[in-house]
């Protein structure tokens, strides 16, 4: 049976993911800063703050504990910030973005390496996010520049990996309905920027399976998964006058 691990899995995409390997018949093991008050009790929980390595490796060791091995290991937790111009923003919520996206996944990817080297087989997602692809949106400077640098870093770690029993890959859940995506708005400006989710955005219990299923399925060293192409964006957008959709039941 395949085991996987999630950072951040206590909330939002995380914890889709956490629900759909159970359903998908894998083991589960995830973590967050505090424990979520309806996780589904088949999957291990595990308090961690993935900054930090030590909690890493803790979470690593108990799911190793509890399951014998780890196949598969998802970094997705992640912290957006608040919608303001980056001089606006306070110093340490630029330092906690930074420290959460880029620098805990970067720890968090040395530890679960290193161990995957060591166990023989193993593989690493990294989730991707607004600015991995190169699309800059005014307000999110942190949180876009972390995404960035993230592809970047996982595309090295493939380079770095290759020719052993290890993987790495990249996750792109697309544009998902969660409170990340419609914070900060003013009521006005969360209207109309609706008319665009509406088009592009999908709830977490349709994309994390399909995500699941991929990440189960697996990939060549580098690979990318990927819920929202290019060519389903355009489609979306070429047939969005005949296929409404609601997905904030304002209608």
């Amino acid at each position: 049976m395949t085991v996987v691990v999630v950072t951040g899995g206590t909330r939002g995409i995380g914890q889709g993911l956490v629900r759909s390997f159970l359903a998908l018949g894998a083991q589960v093991a995830y973590c967050g800063r505090s424990a979520p008050v309806d996780g589904p009790s088949e999957a291990l929980f595990v308090t961690a703050d993935v900054t930090r390595r030590g909690d890493v490796r803790s979470l690593w060791d108990a799911a190793i504990d509890k399951y014998g091995k780890v196949d598969i290991w998802v970094n997705n937790a992640g912290l957006s910030n608040s919608r303001k111009p980056l001089w606006q923003l306070d110093p340490a919520e630029i330092d906690a973005v930074v420290d959460v996206n880029l620098r805990g996944t970067l720890q968090a990817s040395a530890v679960v390496l290193d161990a995957m080297l060591a166990q023989g087989h193993g593989a690493l997602w990294n989730m991707e996010g607004l600015g991995s692809n190169g699309q800059i949106v005014a307000g999110l400077t942190p949180y876009g520049s972390t995404k960035r640098g993230l592809t970047y870093a996982t595309l090295a770690m493939a380079k770095e990996l290759a020719g052993t029993p290890v993987k790495v890959g990249l996750l792109s859940p697309g544009m998902v309905v969660t409170d990340l995506l419609t914070r900060d708005y003013e009521p006005a400006e969360l209207e109309k920027a609706k008319k665009i989710f509406n088009i592009l955005a999908d709830r977490v219990e349709t994309v994390t399976p399909w995500l699941a299923r991929r990440v189960l399925a697996g990939t060549r060293n580098g690979g990318r998964v990927a819920w929202l192409t290019r060519r389903k964006a355009a489609y979306r957008f070429a047939t969005a006058a005949v296929t409404r959709r609601d997905l904030f039941g304002d209608s």
